[in-house]
């Protein structure tokens, strides 16, 4: 009737668009030390940016790999 076809883990997806996210903060965050702000920002000196985003990147890279859609041996 119909052929089994390969579900793919909502938590796939999940990861990447965290390492999407994740890739796209820290690029911000590079920007801000190449050009700082004017006033400077209060705890500006902490770069949460790349903290964060560095997060978003290990985490997403995580579920990505983790999750990623194989083909089953039968």
């Amino acid at each position: 009737m119909h052929e089994d076809k390969e579900r793919i883990p909502i938590w796939f997806f999940i990861g990447a668009l965290v390492l999407t996210y994740g890739i796209l903060i820290v690029c911000a965050g590079l920007y801000g030390l190449v050009h700082p702000p004017e006033p400077p920002v209060v705890l500006a000196d902490w770069h949460a940016e790349l903290w964060w985003g560095g997060l978003m990147i290990v985490l997403g890279a995580i579920y990505t790999v983790r999750f990623f859609p194989k083909k089953e041996v039968r």
